[in-house]
């Protein structure tokens, strides 16, 4: 009898996924969530205009996609003001942070993050090897200052930031982000995951010159355009590291119909724009909400709000549980201090509707314990 020959790394990692999906959990307690409210998906959907293509190009399936994405990555260069050198596409953002660790961490090299942000790419980081090093939260923001202190002190290979943040939604300016960009030590690579940017006021862009060497910006279709299920994201960077990824993706990864989607989307810019309208209106009940219950929410830059439980981490797991008991599913931070909040994200009143009744129950409920 033979056994596979993993390898010594491949050996040491658990079989696990960084996030339990809401279908597993409906399956463990053997119903349907009433309100999906915790995976950041756009739950108004993608614009009319998006699922017209996608409709009227469902005949298409039987074909590759496109394997340069040259059409998508042309409309994203007139988009940005950009060549089309400076971009790649890939099967949404965490395919692609994959592929940049892939190509930049080996086997004890450093990165560095912060505690308690964005699991897949330490996920990433650990499938090949790399040695995470993480710095804490400060009063609920990503801490740039202790960020690039910690990749100087350890010679990190990627430095990660999201802006906006992901799980707390908080935002960093502009001038912030460039500044981080400006004092990054020889040889590290700012990973600025920009997911959310569609969403966040037009401070949070960072004015970067397209060829800087020590930077690389994550985008997406998921939140702002709705289309999380038809994984479309894409990096934008100097045209050298923007080459390397043809040496290691998957250039048969994208499938035809998201391409066609993505390629709607960026064409329905008012769309979007209802979108952002919606996702607005929705951050405000999710905050009303809140006070409604006697809490408080952190201002948002992103398609969720994260609610201060005003206890502990322990507290606000068994208000999570309550809530998942009750059909409403949603998240929470997993790192303390930030772990005293849950997650909760946008989605269409009738949704709302059914959180704004159960929280008062699951609130009762967790108190009771």
């Amino acid at each position: 009898m033979t056994y596979p020959r993993y390898t010594a790394l491949a050996q040491t990692l658990p079989a696990s996924v960084p996030f339990v999906g809401p279908e597993a959990q409906e399956r463990s307690r053997g119903a349907a969530f009433e309100a999906r409210l915790g995976a950041n998906e756009n739950g108004f959907g993608p614009s009319p205009k998006v699922l017209e293509a996608i409709k009227s190009h469902a005949h298409e399936a039987w074909m590759y996609g496109e394997p340069e994405s040259h059409d998508l990555r042309a409309a994203l260069a007139t988009h940005h003001g950009i060549k089309m050198d400076n971009i790649v596409v890939g099967e949404g953002v965490d395919c692609l942070l994959g592929y940049l660790v892939r190509l930049i961490v080996g086997q004890n090299d450093a990165v560095v993050t912060s505690d308690g942000a964005y699991p897949t790419f330490n996920y990433h980081v650990a499938g090949y090897g790399g040695s995470l090093h993480k710095v804490p939260y400060k009063d609920d923001f990503e801490d740039t200052d202790a960020l690039l202190d910690k990749a100087r002190e350890v010679g990190a290979n990627l430095v990660y930031i999201a802006n906006p943040d992901n799980p707390m939604g908080t935002l960093h300016d502009a001038k912030t982000i460039e500044n981080m960009a400006a004092n990054l030590p020889e040889g590290c690579l700012l990973v600025l995951d920009e997911a959310y940017i569609d969403l966040a006021p037009s401070t949070a862009i960072p004015t970067l010159p397209i060829e800087h060497p020590g930077v690389i910006r994550m985008r997406t279709f998921s939140k702002g355009y709705g289309l999380a299920g038809m994984r479309v994201g894409y990096a934008i960077g100097a045209s050298e590291l923007i080459r390397s990824f043809e040496k290691i993706r998957n250039h048969f990864g994208m499938n035809r119909l998201a391409q066609i989607a993505a390629l709607a989307a960026l064409a329905d810019q008012d769309g979007l724009q209802t979108i952002q309208s919606q996702v607005t209106a929705s951050k405000k009940r999710i905050a009303e909400i809140a006070r409604d219950n006697g809490l408080t929410s952190l201002p948002s830059a992103t398609n969720f709000v994260a609610i201060d439980c005003g206890q502990d981490g322990d507290f606000a797991r068994a208000v999570l549980a309550e809530l998942i008991a009750m059909g409403v599913f949603v998240r929470m931070p997993f790192v303390a201090p930030q772990d005293r909040c849950i997650r909760v994200s946008c989605g269409p009143e009738k949704e709302m509707a059914i959180f704004a009744k159960a929280l008062p129950n699951a609130l009762k409920a967790a108190r009771a314990v």
